[in-house]
């Protein structure tokens, strides 16, 4: 087995994905709303009342987790605009891209292959990523509760494994993808499988036993191992994907021009900006970037294969 790169840093950021931001901003202009959310369009709105910005973020973490993490970024966002953000969440990563496709929602925070399959099927755009300690990447961590002796997922056979979410790069589309190296199904392969949602449970039902093996994204991992050392005793990463592409910030391709030019220059200004420098410290990111669609290649092609391929 290869050697496993180094995971538990605890300056490894997670970006507007993860970290729980500090209190310290305004949330004047900034309201959540949850599944039930009813659509964009079906809003109504006083004569006066300007139309509020929808962010969608998709089910990384737990519902309360993500408020935690977004609220201070979100109510950056509507200070500079200075217009009403929505918080919208769904359960599943398609859900978000269903709400990004019809227009339900302005910018969204996606997983990287939720953007690789929005790109192909109905032209999601990316519009910024973070940088995170000089890199636009992160990994699949598989991981394993601290008293198993597998060292590989091939040990795994037999076993119960957790998934993310159907669409999830690092969650469910790379082990299914070893999986299948291994000439087999995840359902023939393993004695049970089950979806979580979210990463910080699946991360959980590892260290609790209520799973022998998950894959997980390193950028959640490594937020967890930080803010709850109690999960370093009781879980071990045993193997980590390539590098792919960082799940970005994307709009649909239906939103205006205007708009999504003053959202990309919004976030590329917040490292130059005092008060966003606060929150992209807090979130331990440097900052938000333009990168090429090419860095999403290597997601772009294990999805195919995984997914689309007869």
């Amino acid at each position: 087995m290869r050697r496993l790169r180094q995971f538990t840093t605890p300056r490894v950021g997670v970006l507007f994905i993860l970290l729980a931001l500090t209190a310290c901003g305004s949330s004047r202009n900034l309201d959540f709303r949850f599944n039930d959310v009813e659509p964009a369009s079906a809003a109504t709105y006083s004569p006066n009342d300007t139309k509020p910005l929808r962010v969608a973020v998709a089910a990384v973490i737990s519902p309360k987790g993500t408020v935690e993490s977004y609220s201070d970024l979100l109510a950056y966002i509507g200070r500079k605009l200075n217009r009403r953000v929505e918080l919208v969440q769904r359960q599943t990563y398609a859900e978000v891209n269903d709400l990004v496709k019809n227009g339900d929602v302005d910018v969204a925070f996606v997983c990287t292959s939720a953007y690789v399959v929005g790109q192909r099927d109905f032209g999601m755009e990316l519009l910024v990523a973070p940088q995170v300690n000089g890199e636009t990447v992160y990994y699949s961590l598989l991981i394993v509760p601290a008293s198993s002796p597998a060292r590989s997922l091939a040990d795994l056979r037999g076993k119960v494994f957790a998934f993310t979410d159907p669409m999830s790069l690092t969650g469910r589309v790379y082990p299914t993808s070893l999986v299948k190296s291994l000439n087999t199904t995840p359902e023939a392969f393993f004695s049970r499988i089950f979806f979580t949602y979210s990463h910080d449970n699946a991360i959980q039902a590892v260290a609790n036993q209520m799973a022998d093996g998950a894959d997980v994204d390193s950028l959640v991992y490594n937020y967890l191992v930080a803010r709850d050392p109690t999960i370093v005793p009781r879980v071990r990463v045993i193997d980590h994907s390539p590098a792919f592409g960082i799940p970005p910030v994307v709009v649909s391709p239906n939103l205006s021009p205007q708009l999504k030019e003053t959202l990309r220059e919004l976030f590329l200004q917040m490292a130059a900006d005092p008060a966003g420098q606060t929150i992209l410290r807090n979130l331990m990111i440097d900052r938000f970037v333009l990168v090429s669609d090419r860095i999403y290649d290597s997601a772009r092609a294990l999805e195919l294969q995984v997914n689309v391929a007869p």
